[in-house]
């Protein structure tokens, strides 16, 4: 279903609150608009594959016995970053090695019993530690290093599960769809449930997808269910959504046995690298289409009301994504998540919707930095935050000659900044703006607390301004 207009003229660019600590914003910067952008809310939707994290230090080992062979031990650890302590280690780092120690020839020597067990066993733990730390998340209290500074694009990113001497889309699908799920969400008075797609997270059973998929069920207290690629059903809880950027959480505890999905970076794309789309389009769970990279930093919109309205920088792709496949995942072809499938354009009136007229090739995804960053965010404290000005911008304008501010709201940091109203907004920082929604998109690609230039064409004079961001944080029930 096409997009309706709006009777609004302007939209504010965010409502400002007092500042607030918690930071958070899309790491990337938006290009030109878009303006046949689809909704997906009415169907099935589709969710995207896990996010990685910072890779956690493994236990060190004990220090070599007298008289062992250094040379056949682990290398020392050093603790984790901040203090703390792994899984399966309470103690202090051992020390390292002496000097004597690593002067000494290596030769090959008979190791004892004892000692060699000690080594298997120092070996096997470092192994399940790696692997259980090795791009997922893992306790909430380690969130803070991820979510209080923001993430820079690539900042964290899992190794990709397949070689690129070795990609292709049949290696690329059979590595993804265990780790794609289908979601059903039904409550009371809907006689269909909305559906849509997902993807393993982390191993902690958090699932992601898009916020439109959940937002109705999530607000009538209704019920959700996660379906994987062998037909098994699990109950499942709303961690935190956020419609700014249509994305939401979900909290699966009988789905940590499945492999969290690798991510990547929407740094790293280039147009015209090939990518796969993965979901349950018109309900048909386990579909893979593929594409490839249409465009980058597309601005563009998706709702029907202020309130559910997300402005994103999104990734355009021609991979074939139809109604259901909202929240799954678009992937490279050496198996990482680069995207959430979100939105759709259409020619004319058919629509997204059942009956519609579908994909015409022109679909957008969520760029995964930006999904890395809700993510821990709503992780953390079960909301999402993004950066402010105070200002209302004009999204309807079509001249295109830059984003029209219509109000700029007393005590925000615009007016502390000198913006006014009918200033005409044409860069923000290095990016070019052209119209409103260009201008919310690229303010976002931003963090809280950042000064950001921004060059105003006021009565036909240029002016560059200096603005701090403020913070406002999503309250949604």
């Amino acid at each position: 279903m096409t997009q309706e207009p709006r009777d609004e003229q302007s939209r504010p660019i965010s409502r400002w609150a007092p500042p607030t600590d918690a930071p958070s914003a899309p790491p990337t910067a938006p290009s030109s608009p878009d303006s046949l952008v689809e909704d997906e809310r009415d169907t099935a939707e589709v969710p995207l594959p896990g996010m990685p994290q910072p890779a956690v230090a493994p236990a060190p080992p004990s220090p070599p016995a007298p008289g062992a062979d250094t040379a056949s031990l682990p290398p020392m650890v050093p603790p984790p970053p901040g203090g703390g302590s792994l899984p399966g280690f309470d103690g202090p780092p051992a020390p390292p090695p002496s000097s004597s120690d690593r002067a000494e020839p290596r030769q090959r020597r008979r190791v004892s019993g004892p000692i060699w067990a000690l080594a298997a066993a120092v070996v096997f733990l470092l192994g399940v530690l790696g692997g259980y730390a090795g791009g997922v998340l893992e306790d909430q209290d380690d969130m803070s290093s991820i979510a209080g500074g923001g993430l820079e694009p690539g900042s964290i990113e899992t190794d990709a599960p397949l070689a690129g001497d070795d990609a292709s889309i049949v290696k690329v699908a059979a590595t993804l769809l265990p780790s794609t799920v289908q979601i059903f969400a039904e409550y009371q008075g809907v006689e269909d449930a909305a559906t849509g797609s997902g993807f393993v997270f982390d191993r902690n059973g958090h699932v992601v997808t898009n916020n439109h998929v959940v937002a109705d069920a999530a607000k009538a207290k209704g019920s959700i269910e996660v379906v994987d690629h062998k037909g098994r059903r699990y109950k499942a809880d709303v961690v935190g959504r956020s419609a700014v950027y249509d994305l939401a959480v979900l909290d699966v505890p009988e789905i940590k046995k499945l492999e969290p999905a690798s991510l990547g970076s929407t740094s790293r794309l280039r147009i015209g690298e090939g990518v796969v789309a993965i979901g349950s389009p018109l309900g048909l769970s386990s579909t893979v289409t593929s594409g490839i990279v249409s465009a980058l930093q597309r601005p563009v919109s998706t709702g029907q009301t202020e309130d559910d309205t997300s402005y994103i920088n999104a990734v355009q792709t021609d991979a074939a994504i139809n109604p259901g496949n909202s929240g799954g995942p678009l992937v490279n072809l050496v198996g990482q998540v680069i995207g959430v499938n979100s939105a759709i354009a259409t020619a004319g009136g058919g629509g997204s919707g059942e009956g519609g007229s579908g994909s015409i090739g022109v679909g957008f995804a969520i760029p995964i930095d930006q999904v890395k960053i809700t993510a821990a965010q709503i992780l953390k404290t079960g909301k999402a935050t993004y950066p402010i000005v105070g200002a209302s911008v004009d999204v309807q304008a079509a001249d295109h000659n830059g984003a029209l501010i219509s109000v700029v709201e007393s005590g925000s940091p615009a007016a502390a900044g000198g913006l006014k109203d009918g200033d005409r907004v044409t860069k923000v920082g290095d990016v070019t703006v052209t119209d409103g929604i260009g201008m919310i998109v690229a303010i976002r690609a931003h963090q809280p607390g950042e000064t950001v230039e921004f060059t105003v064409n006021r009565n036909g004079s240029r002016q560059v301004l200096k603005i701090k961001l403020d913070a406002q944080t999503e309250n949604l029930a």
